[in-house]
C-alpha cells in the first residue's frame, strides 16, 4: 500500500474505507456479494453505493456504479477528476472502465480479486495508456477486514445450499 502518490491521508482513506465497508455489509444483509464503495472529493463523502445486483435485478448494479451515479447527481457533474473511488473489493472489468469514463482522481481499493479484478490482478484498466484517461490505484486498505465479509457472505451460502 503505497499512498505516497495520492493527495489523502492514510488516515482518511481508511476511513472512508470504513464507511464502504458498512455499505458492504448492507449488501450481503441483503443478498448481494458484499462489496461497498463511496465517492469522495476533499475528504467529504459525494457518492455511496452497494450491490444491488439482487435486489434492483440489474446486472450493472455493482457498487461501484451506483457510487458513480449518486455523486455525479450529487455534484452536477459526472466529471470526477478531483475524487477518490474507495471500494472494498477490487473492481472487475465494467466497473474499472466506469471510473475511466467518469475520470476518477484516484481509485482504492480493500481487497484483490483475482478471479475478477481489472485494477491489479487480471488486467490493469487504470494504467492503460491507450484509454483516455488513466488514474493511479492502492490496493490493500483493510484488506483483511474486507476479504473477511466476503469469506462470511459465500460460506453462509455454502451452508445453506448443502
Amino acid at each position: 500500500m503505497n499512498t505516497n502518490t495520492l493527495p489523502w491521508s492514510v488516515e482518511s482513506l481508511t476511513s472512508l474505507m470504513r464507511e464502504a465497508l458498512a455499505l458492504a455489509e448492507r449488501a450481503g444483509d441483503a443478498g448481494d456479494i458484499p462489496v461497498g464503495a463511496v465517492i469522495a472529493a476533499r475528504d467529504a463523502v459525494v457518492g455511496r453505493g452497494w450491490n444491488q445486483r439482487e435486489q434492483l435485478r440489474d446486472p450493472t448494479a455493482h457498487a461501484e456504479v451506483l457510487a458513480l451515479q449518486d455523486a455525479a447527481r450529487n455534484l452536477g457533474t459526472w466529471r470526477m477528476e478531483e475524487c477518490v473511488a474507495v471500494v472494498t473489493l477490487e473492481p472487475c472489468i465494467m466497473c474499472a472502465g466506469a471510473l475511466c469514463q467518469a475520470r476518477i482522481g484516484a481509485l482504492v481499493f480493500g481487497a484483490a480479486d483475482p478471479k475478477g479484478g481489472a485494477c491489479h490482478s487480471l488486467y490493469s484498466v487504470p494504467a492503460d495508456g491507450r484509454l483516455n484517461h488513466t488514474y493511479p490505484v492502492v490496493g490493500g486498505i483493510l484488506a483483511d477486514e474486507s476479504q473477511s465479509l466476503l469469506r462470511r457472505f459465500f460460506h453462509d451460502i455454502r451452508r445453506r445450499t448443502s
